[in-house]
């Protein structure tokens, strides 16, 4: 007897949130189950675990997203996880062994991310940092209107330090996970390039390069990101 259709889970990234996926869910419409997690911007072990929890309440078969650091999230929420039968990264990180989100934005030339930070101590340790305000539209999200961005703002999570450093442990889930890619070639956060390399080297099964799409593609592109999700989940 075949599986039943793939429930979507939706992994957002630093500097957004889980609402921040409505419009791709709106455009998944009633044919696809669809839960948007509430990622912790904890740790990548933290926030995997967190996720690998929604996983097994769902209890059957998931295609997990990630956006931005999400896509650390789920390379690492996804190993050895049988429930999982596919990755999607929408502008999102796709570690190898031991890299992380700082290391792979800063592998090629682009981010302007770093000179935007805001930073404050938290009592568990350690810094947490978020997007300046003024700084919030053009960085992260200039392609969506000047009202939508400043709510936004106002509304993102700040993610530690420490689960920006965090290196992925263990193999990557992507070496033996199909695996879609879609992207902005002008995201501000994730320099283009740093994308294509990524899709390249998981072997995407398929990979969408968005003229003109930023960092926020999931707010202001959602046809695209829910067009390559459905391929994923009819693959």
């Amino acid at each position: 007897m075949p599986d039943p259709q793939p429930t979507i889970v939706l992994v957002h990234g630093a500097f957004a949130e889980s609402a921040s996926w409505n419009g791709v869910i709106d455009r998944l419409g009633a044919a696809y189950d669809v839960v948007a997690a509430a990622n912790p911007l904890r740790s990548v072990a933290a926030d995997a675990a967190y996720v690998r929890d929604v996983v097994h309440g769902i209890g059957g078969p998931v295609i997990l997203v990630g956006h931005s650091y999400g896509g650390m999230v789920v390379t690492q929420a996804a190993a050895d996880e049988p429930l999982v039968r596919a990755l999607v990264y929408v502008n999102g990180f796709c570690p190898d062994t031991g890299e992380s989100g700082l290391s792979l934005s800063g592998k090629f030339p682009g981010s302007t991310l770093a000179d935007t930070l805001v930073q404050y101590p938290v009592s568990t340790g350690g810094n947490e940092v978020a997007i300046g305000q003024d700084a919030y539209h053009q960085q992260f999200a200039a392609d969506v209107s000047t009202d939508v961005a400043a709510l936004m703002a106002r509304t993102q999570r700040p993610i530690t330090e420490q689960a920006l450093g965090d290196g992925l442990s263990g193999d990557p889930a992507w070496r033996l996970l199909p695996s879609w890619f879609v992207f902005g070639d002008a995201d501000m956060n994730i320099p283009v390039a740093a994308h294509r390399f990524m899709a390249e080297r998981a072997d995407a099964r398929g990979q969408r390069e968005v003229v003109g799409g930023s960092h926020a593609m999931v707010v202001s592109r959602p046809s695209e990101v829910a067009e390559t999700i459905i391929e994923a989940v009819r693959a």
